[in-house]
């Protein structure tokens, strides 16, 4: 970009050439009309130091006094400021000017055909003396003025005698009518929230000189670079241009996808929540030394703010948002994600990862290139799936390290409240901080040491604590305190003395603490200002206290036994319930049940531990939270914890019972596929959803054989037994409605396991046991169409299924020649599907918890070994994965591939470790040792590599086969290897020297797996194995070719 320098003494010429990442000072920026190619002044002229006699050259005086009158000494003019003698620069700046005029710091409007003569420009009112010229006015007609109307913030138009007549904002009502743009539009919305058609048809009555033009001016409009193609002629370049559009309607798309929330909205709640923002309140952080040295030290990446609960810390990061988005550039971005552990949409490491890539792409949409190569492939369960993790922080990645990545400014509050995955996203900051150099971090949680000890690692951070602020803070809270006692004062009609007693109250009782403040002043609302003198010493200093306080009044309340089985829930349950599964999970009078509004009131009851928004129920903190199981563990659990998990149980099992139907959704068609299926407004599941997602974990966290009456509901005939005999599919069309039922087949196998446990229910285990198979056999189909359930689930089970003899009405009448199916259920127990390509190797985890597979389809797999469900899609190779192995401790996994790799990769992350190079060929086996210090590799390099697992350095090559290797295998003390080759043999090497100890030789055919034993003498006489014996080394070797899979003890 090329500026105009304006000097002190009116006249100007060319700054120098910004490119790159180079900081372009604040400017001011021309939209006009062209007039005839020779009145205007070129890049040429000025250059020669010609051309003031140009009718064009007033235009660039103008525009340079129009910035000197706002305090700028740079500003861009299009006539001079582009060489367009130079092709590539020409192309370059049409392909960022929409940008060039955003980023002004004003632009001026020149309408050399409307005049205001007489007009008082202090006078915005009374436009009709030049209205009805402005209406009329060429501007609106050309194509290249509609990005310079809508890309600048601040739009300034001027008559032909340099009176201004308004500006975008005063001119709002007539620009829309002439135009007919969106009104949010002109107000700076986001254009790529308005459809391609509705941005097309703004220009469709523009003009521009070249025919070409008319599609090239809208590239800023839709975010799009294209080359331009002069000669072309328009109706190439608009095709052009609508195939870039159409990608742009899948990029919204998959923006849609990737929003989980708009952290936006989210900073806007949380202020609404606390009683607004005050600028006062935080504003003595920005002068803190430990901020500025983060702000304006470029070694400073990690700002890390910690304090105690209630001190601020989450105001205090709104205002410090507000703040940058005033102080940075235009071009910078600024990303933000507030975590609350109550909120389930919120609490994670993925929904951070998600909330911060929305808000980047939002300012920088080009990036959207990154999440499409993934998403292009996997579409929106790119986001969701067991993989989400490692695809966005891998997207994050590689955004963070793109060179166009302006400079950007990273927030996430309540590192402490992030529930799930919270190692993960310290981990992922860590190592990002420090490496990206246009990026800054800001993070706030509370003192937790095992957050401390991470960052503790983190370099070029600095550390800001509120406690030792102390001073600054106590002043925020101050203020904080005189704008709540004059909210309430104005809304209870307080007199002075008593606004000057809970002021005094507040301030000498506070103790620093913000949700103290608001907690107290919540109660005071209540209280009638005649009360509010002799109450007001009722409120005890400190939280601890305050929340004592709150759960006297609780107790001491009329309807204290339905406070505390309410609180009992929210405390309990997995995640936050809406009303309507409240009502059916605690007992409730009967006039209650269908009064939302007397729902709300006995939450307001509930001492303001709670909260409700948008029907959902909330701790109004996590302290609140903390404080029950900590403080009043025994008022809110009389019977114990135990017997609270029983009664979500039971209330579940009666409302699933009482309202769980065949085909809930009304689907009507057997096979209506799950992705079309749309929640209903009235949701025959709103009650239940949570009951049938979580029945069963409540029932494995209550003990079974504490009470005796207890006891029978896990014994035929009981509770449990009736449900599944009556209810088990459509519990199982729920789940899929819920898409959850990976939930259902792990809550099978709890359930199995929990009864397999007892003496005393004989009678219900083969039911249970039966109803597993059925869900794991049957998955696949019913989460995908959920009235699968009713037609394949039913018709594909043996014959001596028990539940298929159970529900043996809801099969199908249509259905009269029915599939030949076994008696009983097969061995498989289920079927692992997912890879588009063979299956070469699968591995258990030590543990037996997880397994993996590799495949010709280049990737590996981990799976859950209970539900079945993909948890992650290893991906990396280039070549198929011929083997894959755990570690010992299944911390991490390898795979060797026909790329002639080997990948360590990270087993719970999916993180890609290290690649392994130096074979010269495909690799076939790879095996860890039994302390997982060492890995080897077999190729049909016809060499074994030993290579340092933790390094990666290779540190032995054993070379001695003459055809190509297959397996390799360590002893059990690691001091051995065997090795099975194409030449016959198999060969026993020694793990530290190298040195080959012993051919074994006898196979007439290429060996194609060896595998150690556990014990020192073993014979067998089957047919295709031999096996020999040499110093408590064993090794077994099979000349079967027809399969490739390896399998490591």
């Amino acid at each position: 970009m090329r500026l105009l320098q304006r000097s002190n003494t009116g006249e100007f010429s060319f700054s120098e050439k910004f490119v790159g990442k180079d900081t372009i000072p604040p400017y001011a920026i021309l939209s006009h009309t062209w007039g005839a190619d020779a009145e205007e002044v070129t890049f040429e002229d000025l250059t020669k130091g010609i051309g003031k006699d140009k009718p064009g050259y007033e235009k660039i005086r103008f525009c340079g006094e129009q910035a000197k009158q706002h305090g700028l000494e740079y500003f861009w003019v299009d006539t001079c400021c582009i060489n367009r003698a130079d092709l590539t620069e020409l192309s370059e700046a049409i392909n960022s000017m929409f940008r060039w005029y955003r980023n002004a710091d004003g632009c001026y409007v020149y309408l050399s055909d409307v005049s205001s003569p007489i007009f008082d420009t202090k006078e915005e009112s009374n436009l009709q003396p030049w209205e009805s010229d402005f209406r009329k006015s060429r501007w609106f007609t050309r194509g290249w003025t509609l990005q310079e109307l809508l890309a600048p913030s601040s739009v300034e138009f001027f008559s032909q005698e340099h009176n201004r007549l308004g500006n975008k904002e005063s001119l709002r009502q007539q620009i829309h009518e002439i135009t007919g743009i969106a009104d949010s539009a002109l107000r700076g919305a986001t254009l790529s929230q308005f459809s391609v058609d509705e941005r097309f048809s703004w220009a469709e009555r523009r003009l521009t000189k070249r025919e070409e033009d008319k599609a090239y001016s809208l590239l800023g409009i839709f975010e799009i670079c294209m080359p331009l193609l002069y000669g072309e002629g328009e109706e190439k370049a608009f095709k052009r241009l609508k195939t870039l559009t159409q990608r742009e309607n899948e990029d919204r798309e998959c923006i849609q996808h990737l929003r989980l929330t708009d952290p936006q909205d989210d900073k806007k709640r949380i202020e609404e929540t606390k009683g607004g923002l005050l600028e006062d309140s935080y504003h003595w952080i920005l002068e803190n030394s430990d901020f500025q040295q983060w702000r304006h030290d470029r070694q400073s990446r990690l700002l890390w703010i910690k304090g105690d609960p209630g001190k601020g810390k989450t105001m205090l990061l709104c205002g410090i948002v507000n703040e940058l988005k005033k102080s940075m550039f235009k071009s910078d971005l600024l990303s933000y994600f507030f975590c609350q552990a109550t909120d389930s949409r919120i609490n994670n490491a993925i929904a951070v990862l998600r909330g911060l890539l929305y808000l980047i792409i939002d300012q920088q949409p080009s990036l959207i290139s990154h999440i499409r190569k993934k998403y292009d492939h996997a579409g929106k369960i790119l986001f969701e799936d067991a993989n989400a993790w490692v695809a966005l922080s891998e997207i994050f990645t590689n955004i963070l390290q793109d060179p166009s990545l302006n400079s950007t400014y990273l927030i996430i509050d309540a590192l402490d409240e992030c529930v799930t995955d919270l190692p993960k996203l310290l981990d992922f900051i860590i190592q990002q901080s420090p490496v990206s150099r246009p990026v800054k971090w800001i993070v706030s949680s509370r003192n937790w040491p095992d957050i401390e000890e991470r960052l503790e690692r983190a370099g070029h951070k600095v550390r800001l604590c509120l406690e030792l602020n102390a001073e600054s803070v106590s002043t925020a809270v101050g203020i904080y305190i005189r704008h709540k006692t004059l909210q309430l004062a104005k809304l209870k009609k307080y007199d002075s003395k008593t606004r000057a007693a809970v002021l005094q109250y507040l301030a000498l009782n506070a103790n620093d603490t913000f949700l103290w403040v608001a907690l107290v002043c919540q109660n005071l609302e209540k209280i009638s200002r005649w009360n509010i003198l002799a109450k007001l010493n009722t409120f005890p200093p400190g939280l601890v206290s305050l929340y004592e306080r709150m759960m006297k009044q609780i107790h001491n309340s009329d309807d204290a036994d339905l406070c505390k089985r309410i609180l009992a829930l929210i405390a309990i349950v997995y995640r936050p319930i809406t009303l309507k599964e409240l009502i059916s999970l605690v007992e409730m009078p009967e006039d209650m049940a269908d009064d939302q509004g007397a729902l709300r009131e006995i939450i307001s009851l509930c001492g303001s531990f709670l909260t409700i928004r948008e029907d959902t129920i909330y701790f109004v903190h996590q302290s609140a939270k903390d404080f029950l199981f900590t403080e009043a563990l025994d008022e809110i659990f009389p019977s114990g914890r135990e017997e609270a998990h029983y009664v979500i149980f039971s209330k579940s099992l009666q409302v699933m019972s009482r309202t769980l139907r065949r085909d809930m959704y009304s689907l009507g068609a057997l096979g209506y596929a799950i992705e079309r299926v749309k929640q209903p407004d009235s949701d025959p599941l709103a009650a239940s959803r949570y009951s049938c997602i979580y029945w069963v974990d409540h029932l494995c966290d209550y003990n079974p054989n504490s009470c005796a009456d207890h006891r029978a509901n896990l014994q035929g005939g009981g509770a449990v037994d009736s449900f599944i005999r009556k209810s088990y599919l459509y519990w199982l069309e729920a789940l899929s409605l819920c898409r959850s039922m990976s939930n259902g087949v792990v809550s099978m196998a709890k359930l199995e396991a929990l009864i397999q446990e007892r003496t005393d229910a004989s009678a219900l285990i083969e039911l249970i046991r039966d109803a597993r198979r059925f869900i794991m056999y049957h998955k696949w189909a019913i989460e995908n169409s959920p009235l699968q359930v009713y037609v394949s689930a039913l018709m594909f089970s043996p014959a001596r299924s028990l539940i298929k003899g159970l529900f043996k009405e809801e099969e199908p009448k249509w259905m009269t020649i029915k599939p030949a199916i076994g008696e009983e259920w097969s061995a498989c127990l289920q079927t692992l599907e997912g890879h588009s390509g063979g299956v070469n190797s699968v591995v258990f985890s030590h543990d037996s918890a997880q397994l993996a597979s590799a495949s010709d389809d280049e990737t590996v797999k981990i799976w859950d070994a209970s539900s079945g469900e993909c948890l992650q899609t290893l991906e990396g190779h280039s070549g198929g994965v011929r083997s894959v192995v755990f570690s010992h401790d299944s911390a991490q996994l390898a795979s060797a591939s026909d790329d002639e790799t080997v990948k360590i990769w990270d087993a719970s992350s999916g993180e890609c470790l290290q690649t392994l190079e130096g074979h010269s060929g495909g690799v076939n086996s790879v095996v860890f040792s039994h302390d997982s210090a060492q890995l080897a590799s077999a190729s049909y390099d016809k060499t074994v590599k030993i290579w340092d697992a933790s390094s990666g350095e290779c540190l032995q090559t054993l070379e001695g086969h003459s055809g190509g290797v297959n397996s390799v295998v360590f002893s059990h003390d690691s001091a051995q290897l065997a090795s099975a080759s194409d030449d016959k043999t198999v060969k026993i090497w020694d793990a530290s020297s190298g040195e080959c100890l012993q051919t074994l030789k006898g196979h007439s055919g290429g060996v194609n797996s060896v595998v150690s034993s556990l014990t020192t003498r073993y014979s067998s006489r089957r047919r295709l194995t031999t096996r020999w014996s040499r110093s408590g080394m064993q090794a077994a070797a099979s000349a079967c070719r027809r399969s490739r899979t390896v399998m490591h003890s």
